[in-house]
């Protein structure tokens, strides 16, 4: 019982602890919406789309791209596809009317070392000429007047780079308990004003979604310097911060996903593919973090649930204060994905999830696979 009133005490100072950090980081205050009014010359932009087996969606993308502003560019990378997706892309500016001046690659066979998307976007960086260049994946559309809005954003920060946080999908059960989830916990992880903040060196991205300057992307050693990343959006900030800050990334309902996660598999798939990179394939940072995960999230459950059944009216003070502290921080994301306040309740369940996915992707990398993605797999490194 006492190390369980412990457990609940760490909890309670921990969540209490996100809710005061100056940083903010359980909030979603650092946000950017489209704005149909901004200036929409886009001669200085770029997008730059790597597509792998992507023809179900990449035609929404396309389309959305249709209706940002005069004179942008689009190059897709047709990374080997089995699904026609190059035919998708050209169909989809047609509809558009020519407004677009799209460019259609075929990628070449993955090299010894590269992940797939960078590889992808090497290869279309080669033929980008203009100041800024817009990496977005092929399951993303945007708001109309996005883009001018990034760019407006980039220039009036200085930024070599401002990435957008994608919507994700929100409309399954599965989808609804771990997508809030899925984000809270990145920025718990990356604070997002620490990102922005040039005298820290926490950097991240949102890898769907993110205007780059092209010259501080070539001095930063292109897609090169970072070929074998599966955290590209993360590893590439941390380049871009290094040789050019500032960075800026924000939360915005302006870039949805078209990628939906109905169930528990899907998710489980995405997230246990890079779970374990995160941690830096360390074993200690594995057990550190199931120690912490499981006081946190699970200690006040269990608190509540053990201080109901013996009548421990200070362990049940411990324990409740603790789980609304811990809702408490997650509502603000709770509310960003419309769902009832009270579904905050549900993150020491997402979160056990969230666990045992990372213990999943921890296990694939001791068997040999650092990660699986559209029928590729890395094997671990030497």
């Amino acid at each position: 019982m006492t190390v369980l009133i412990a457990v609940c005490m760490f909890a309670l100072l921990a969540w209490v602890g996100v809710l005061v950090a100056p940083h903010q980081p359980h909030r979603t205050r650092e946000r950017l919406e489209a704005d149909p009014s901004a200036p929409d010359d886009l001669a200085s932009v770029t997008v730059l789309i790597p597509a792998r087996d992507e023809a179900a969606s990449i035609g929404r993308t396309i389309g959305a791209l249709a209706a940002q502003g005069r004179g942008l560019a689009v190059v897709v990378v047709d990374d080997e596809s089995s699904d026609g997706t190059a035919d998708a892309a050209r169909a989809a500016a047609t509809r558009a009317g020519g407004v677009l001046e799209l460019r259609v690659i075929a990628g070449g066979s993955l090299p010894a070392g590269w992940a797939g998307k960078l590889w992808a976007l090497e290869q279309g960086l080669a033929v980008v000429d203009r100041p800024f260049v817009l990496l977005l994946d092929a399951d993303i559309e945007i708001a109309r007047g996005l883009v001018p809005t990034l760019l407006r954003e980039a220039r009036a920060r200085d930024a070599s780079l401002v990435s957008l946080m994608a919507e994700l999908h929100c409309t399954t059960f599965w989808e609804r308990l771990l997508t809030p989830a899925f984000v809270f916990f990145f920025k718990l992880l990356c604070p997002f004003a620490w990102v922005a903040d040039p005298r820290r060196r926490t950097a991240a991205a949102a890898g769907g979604c993110m205007l780059v300057r092209s010259d501080a992307l070539r001095a930063a050693g292109g897609f090169a310097g970072i070929r074998g990343a599966l955290i590209d959006d993360c590893t590439l900030a941390a380049a871009l911060k290094r040789a050019r800050p500032p960075i800026w990334l924000g939360m915005t309902h302006s870039v949805r996903s078209l990628r939906e996660y109905p169930q528990l598999r899907d998710f489980w798939s995405m997230v246990s593919r890079s779970a374990f990179t995160q941690l830096r394939y360390s074993t200690a940072l594995l057990l550190l973090a199931i120690v912490l995960m499981v006081a946190t999230l699970a200690g006040p459950v269990i608190g509540t649930i053990v201080a109901a059944s013996t009548g421990d009216l200070g362990l049940a003070t411990l324990a409740v204060a603790g789980w609304l502290a811990m809702a408490a921080a997650y509502s603000p994301l709770v509310r960003f994905y419309g769902l009832p306040l009270v579904w905050a309740l549900t993150l020491p369940a997402a979160g056990a999830l969230f666990l045992a996915m990372t213990v999943s992707s921890a296990v694939g990398y001791w068997r040999g696979t650092r990660a699986s993605w559209k029928a590729r797999a890395y094997g671990r490194s030497p």
